[in-house]
C-alpha cells in the first residue's frame, strides 16, 4: 500500500483481525455484485469505501423515481439511466481507487459461467427466487463463495453459502428448486425504506470476513430481521445430503 491508502484505510489498519495483511486482500480482491437495487445500493458503496480492489455490477434496469425511496446509490438527476451506470458514477466519487465495471444485463447461466471464474464473492441482491436459484448453481459450479440477502415489507434475512466449506449449505438446501414459491415484490408488497440498508450493509460486512478469513462468517446459519420488533432471530441451516445443487451425487 502507499502512503495515501495507508491513511484511507488507517482505522481499518487498526483493528488487529484486519491489519495491513486483511486490507491487502480486500485491494487485491473482486466482488461481484449482482442487483444494483435496495440491497445492492447498500452493499457495493461499503465494499467500494472498504477498499475492494474491483467490482463488477451486474443489473438490467433502469433507475426510476420510486426506487429513490431506498435505493440511496441513485439520484434524481440519474432517474432514466441504467442503474449499473449511475451505480458505478457513485462508487467512483466514494473511492476512485476502485475498479467498477458494468454489465447491464439479466443474470444468466453463460454469463456468470464467463463472470465467475475471475470473481472471489459474489452478492446476491437479487428479487425473485428464479434468479437467487441461477446464482446460487452458478456459485456451487465454480466453488464460489456467496453472500445472500432478501428484504421485503418489513422482514428481511441474509447468510452466507460457502461450497469451499465441506458443510456449508447452499441455498437450495433451504429453498429447494423444484418447490414453487410465489413470486412477490416490493412493487405490489412493499417495502421499509431502511430495511434494505441493513440487509445490504451485512452482506457487505460477511464479504469482507469472507475475504479476510475472520472470526466466523454466517456459513450454516441464517439472520432474520424484523424490523417490525426490531428483533435479530438466527436460525441453524444445515447441508441436505439429497440437495439437487449441492448434493453428493452432484
Amino acid at each position: 500500500m502507499n502512503d495515501e491508502q495507508l491513511l484511507r484505510y488507517s482505522r481499518h489498519l487498526l483493528l488487529e483481525e484486519i491489519d495491513v495483511a486483511g486490507q491487502e486482500k480486500l485491494l487485491h480482491s473482486h466482488v461481484l455484485v449482482i442487483g444494483a437495487g435496495g440491497l445492492g445500493s447498500a452493499a457495493a458503496p461499503y465494499l467500494a469505501a472498504a477498499g475492494i480492489g474491483n467490482i463488477t455490477l451486474l443489473d438490467h434496469d433502469q433507475v426510476e423515481l420510486t426506487n429513490l425511496q431506498r435505493q440511496i446509490m441513485h439520484t434524481e438527476n440519474n432517474i432514466g439511466k441504467s442503474k449499473v451506470t449511475s451505480g458505478k458514477q457513485f462508487l467512483e466519487q466514494l473511492n476512485s481507487h476502485v475498479h467498477v465495471e458494468t454489465i447491464q444485463a439479466k443474470a444468466t447461466a453463460s454469463l456468470l459461467a464467463e463472470l465467475l471464474p475471475s470473481v472471489d464473492v459474489v452478492l446476491d441482491c437479487t428479487d425473485n427466487f428464479s434468479t437467487r436459484h441461477l446464482i446460487n448453481a452458478s456459485c456451487v459450479k465454480h466453488n464460489i463463495p456467496l453472500v445472500s440477502g432478501s428484504a421485503l415489507r418489513f422482514d428481511g434475512q441474509v447468510s452466507v453459502f460457502d461450497p469451499r466449506n465441506a458443510s456449508s449449505p447452499c441455498y437450495a438446501c433451504i429453498f429447494s428448486p423444484d418447490e414453487h414459491f410465489e413470486e412477490v415484490s416490493c412493487s405490489s408488497m412493499g417495502i421499509f425504506s431502511p430495511l434494505v440498508g441493513i440487509i445490504g450493509a451485512m452482506q457487505a460486512a460477511q464479504a469482507l470476513q469472507v475475504l479476510i478469513g475472520f472470526g466466523e462468517s454466517l456459513v450454516g446459519r441464517m439472520l432474520l430481521w424484523n424490523a417490525r420488533t426490531t428483533q435479530i432471530d438466527e436460525i441453524k441451516i444445515s447441508r441436505n445430503p439429497e440437495c439437487p445443487v449441492c448434493g453428493k451425487a452432484h
